[in-house]
């Protein structure tokens, strides 16, 4: 099973569609406001594209440009700690979901990271081990996100479930070899 980790889009559209006129000279591009999905770059506008000079966008504009910017390097830190924190347990890296600006550059305003989340069959202490992992990845960045939240609690889950396969396996062993310790309250005490 795989859970995608991902960063929330914002809730308040700050990205306003451009009040500024066309003029025959504007190049004919997509529809700045239209977020896409790529899974990687920086740009996709190639670096000989005509580009308006900053100087040359209005104030709306500049605030627009100021805020994707802000939102592009606060995405790209929070899937990058996801990664960090998953190692082996990503799928692959980081996919972006891009808008592109007044300055014909596309920022990331979205994202997601892929993980496994399958439990390691017949492993009950490695399936903790990874369950702690996952969790550890989805809550690495600064503001995880609700559906890095829902994919921490199904790790947590998960890792009580190992635990508790655990504690089944030690009560056997016990019972066979005779050998379980229990505290004076009779509660076992596992250490993994």
């Amino acid at each position: 099973m795989t859970f995608a980790l991902s960063g929330a889009t914002p809730a308040i559209n700050i990205y306003q569609p451009q009040t500024r006129q066309k003029t025959p000279d504007d190049p004919v591009a997509p529809d700045p406001d239209t977020p896409n999905k790529d899974t990687g770059g920086e740009e996709s506008v190639p670096r000989n594209a005509a580009r308006p000079e900053p100087a040359s966008l209005n104030p709306r504009e500049l605030q627009k440009l100021q805020a994707l910017k802000a939102r592009d390097q606060e995405v790209k830190n929070h899937e990058m700690a996801h990664l960090s924190a998953a190692g082996g347990l990503a799928t692959g890296g980081a996919s972006f979901q891009y808008q592109q600006g007044p300055d014909g550059v596309r920022y990331a305003v979205g994202g997601e990271v892929g993980i496994d989340t399958s439990p390691v069959p017949g492993d009950p202490a490695a399936t903790l081990n990874k369950a702690e992992q996952i969790r550890r990845a989805a809550l690495a960045p600064a503001n995880p996100s609700p559906q890095d939240q829902r994919v921490a609690a199904k790790a947590a889950a998960m890792a009580a479930r190992a635990r508790a396969e655990l504690v089944e396996q030690f009560e056997k062993m016990g019972s066979l070899n005779g050998e379980l310790k229990k505290s004076p309250r009779d509660k076992i005490h596992i250490s993994v």
